[in-house]
């Protein structure tokens, strides 16, 4: 029976070979990239909230924030259109109050939707979009107004070329409202869904294990299933092997031992 201090030895010597191979799960990658770097992968974009947690957005480019506009400009279109026709029937007083729901609804709608809809108008739902501000809080009313404001600029001098310059310039694709506002279009998480593990009949481990190591095993379990058959055995003996399970058990022994971990669902 091997003792404590050979199971400690084996723990260090396991942890090591775990993280120096390619990451088992997404988050555990994401966290050994970010402690390595200071600069967020791809286009993310890095905000530390004042509890210190670390956020990453993921700010949209040019065309999804052009269909998202598209949309809300034919969701406005349309309304107006429907709004014209039914006012017509009063004469000059349907038109008087048709100019007013047009300046209302032109400059109003943008501002409406963001501020009490988390963000979104229909059109960046549909694109999966959102308005938030710089440090990643929700926008509030003066923000949203100021960058729906300064659309006249961006719309300058025609079809919006100082916007769509200002967002192939930008590397967080800002156009100049967004920059005048302190706001930014990102995308919208999914909401996360809850792990499947293979079914196996829950099994304790030998020994205590770390939460870097629990961890290890449930993205093992988790993953395992987009691996091909080699790279599942091969990461199966690493993790199986400081636990004293025969190679030839690993991948059966550690899929019970992560449903152990997490319990039952």
């Amino acid at each position: 029976m091997p003792s404590i201090a050979t199971y400690k030895d084996r723990r260090h010597e396991r942890r090591a070979r775990v993280l120096s191979s390619p990451a088992l799960r997404p988050g555990v990658r994401l966290d050994l990239a970010m402690s390595a770097t200071a600069r967020p992968l791809d286009t993310r974009f890095r905000v530390e909230t004042p509890e210190g947690i670390d956020l990453l957005l993921r700010p949209a480019g040019l065309v999804p924030r052009a269909l998202a506009f598209a949309i809300d400009l034919a969701i406005r279109g349309l309304v107006l259109l429907l709004l014209f026709i039914v006012l017509g029937a009063l004469g000059q007083f349907g038109m008087g109050l048709g100019a007013i729901l047009l300046f209302l609804i032109n400059w109003w709608y943008m501002v409406l939707f963001e501020v009490l809809n988390q963000g979104r108008t229909p059109g960046k739902q549909w694109m999966g979009l959102r308005v938030v501000h710089d440090d990643g809080t929700p926008v509030g009313w003066a923000a949203s107004l100021t960058r729906n404001l300064l659309r006249f600029v961006d719309l300058l001098p025609f079809a919006y070329t100082l916007g769509i310059l200002s967002c192939l310039i930008h590397p967080a694709f800002k156009r100049l409202g967004d920059l005048a506002a302190g706001t930014l279009v990102v995308y919208r998480d999914a909401p996360p869904s809850r792990p499947q593990l293979p079914e196996a009949e829950p099994l304790r481990a030998p020994f205590p294990l770390s939460q870097s190591e629990q961890r290890a095993l449930l993205g093992f379990a988790e993953r395992q299933g987009q691996l091909s058959e080699p790279r599942r055995a091969e990461l199966a003996a690493i993790l199986a092997e400081p636990l004293d399970i025969p190679a030839e058990q690993a991948e059966r022994q550690l899929n019970r031992i992560a449903r152990g971990l997490l319990g039952p669902t």
